[in-house]
């Protein structure tokens, strides 16, 4: 159940405080333990106030799930823009992408959960990045800066490739050199295995 947005800016405010809440809370515990008291316990927030803003603690997940989309394609688009071509563009994108990780990693969590939280908000997830993606790969082969090939196969790949770096170089290992990181993945989607 979608609510309506807040008509004042404190409200508008309390609605921010309660999502960060939401987001460091569920992303630290997970959304079975997580409850909407600890939600707004960390926001300062009485309980009843939630409601104003979100119908369930199922609906606030969902929002972020939705949000963590529309930022990393924010965040990705904005890192790309001034690539030369579709190569730098793949590693400047896997990068932004790994920055984004080690910034927001409990909303990344959250994504992650989703899986099994609310199928639908992931598969969502992703269905809406390998759109954008698609297109781009299709535009780079057809103007020649990559090879011709099935887009849709590989935007799946390359989501896949950032996913797993995400998981084992930020979630995992924060201490990781994510440069070196990317410049390891991109050499790779660049020349791939052969010798």
């Amino acid at each position: 159940m979608t609510m309506q947005a807040p008509k004042t800016k404190r409200g508008t405010a309390r609605r921010e405080i309660l999502l960060r809440s939401a987001e460091k809370v569920i992303g630290e515990k997970g959304y079975a333990a997580a409850s909407i008291a600890d939600i707004t316990r960390d926001s300062s927030t009485a309980q009843g106030t939630f409601y104003l803003y979100f119908a369930s603690k199922a609906d606030v997940f969902r929002e972020l799930v939705l949000e963590m989309g529309a930022l990393i394609r924010k965040v990705m688009s904005e890192a790309t823009s001034s690539a030369p071509n579709r190569l730098e563009a793949e590693r400047l994108g896997l990068r932004a992408f790994l920055g984004f990780v080690s910034e927001r990693p409990h909303l990344y969590r959250i994504v992650e959960e989703a899986r099994f939280v609310d199928p639908e908000a992931y598969r969502d997830y992703f269905s809406q990045f390998e759109q954008g993606y698609r297109d781009q790969l299709e535009k780079a082969a057809a103007s020649g800066e990559i090879s011709p090939g099935n887009a849709e196969v590989r935007a799946w790949v390359l989501m896949g490739i950032a996913k797993n770096l995400g998981d084992r170089y930020v979630l995992l290992d924060q201490s990781a050199d994510l440069d070196a990181v990317t410049d390891e993945a991109f050499d790779m989607i660049k020349n791939g295995l052969a010798p």
